[in-house]
């Protein structure tokens, strides 16, 4: 069965298109949704190097590993972005192509909100959730297909279970 992507695109955009306030939204939420967890990820960093916490090590290698790694295999797969195969307009500008699959935003969050889920579980459940979000804004933005956010959410989480 083949999907028609443009057609769906369309009808999750709508709303969004006819509410100018839901269009900035979306694109201030993607940019503060991104930002938190790469904000807190280097806080808590810091805060276990002044401890002389023994997981200090582990929390900054694996992570930081699994990213390269997760860059690596998403330069091999190298998918277009939705904007590229098909005629829609994304609601995120964003020039880049290729390198869709997985989404790096996502599994990046993903994994910090993992580091926290071990260290602060309340934070960590709470960047879970903003993990979700960002993927969905990612998706309704037109930078990722659905399947970019799942891979790049379980990798995450696997990464994370390695914490």
């Amino acid at each position: 069965m083949k999907i028609n992507y443009q057609g769906l695109y369309e009808k999750w955009t709508k709303p969004f298109l006819k509410h100018p306030l839901a269009l900035t939204l979306c694109k201030n939420l993607n940019r503060v949704f991104t930002l938190i967890p790469f904000f807190m990820y280097p806080v808590l960093l810091i805060v276990l190097w002044i401890q002389s916490d023994t997981r200090f090590l582990r929390i900054f290698c694996v992570p930081a590993i699994s990213f390269i790694l997760l860059s690596i295999i998403r330069r091999a797969i190298n998918r277009p972005r939705p904007y590229e195969r098909w005629n829609i307009a994304p609601l995120i500008i964003k020039k880049k192509k290729g390198c869709s699959m997985p989404s790096r935003h996502v599994f990046s969050s993903t994994v910090i909100a993992m580091v926290f889920l071990r260290i602060f579980p309340a934070i960590g459940i709470c960047l879970l959730v903003l993990s979700v979000f960002t993927g969905l804004i990612r998706i309704i933005g037109g930078v990722h297909y659905p399947s970019d956010v799942l891979v790049g959410f379980f990798c995450g989480i696997f990464a994370g279970l390695l914490v």
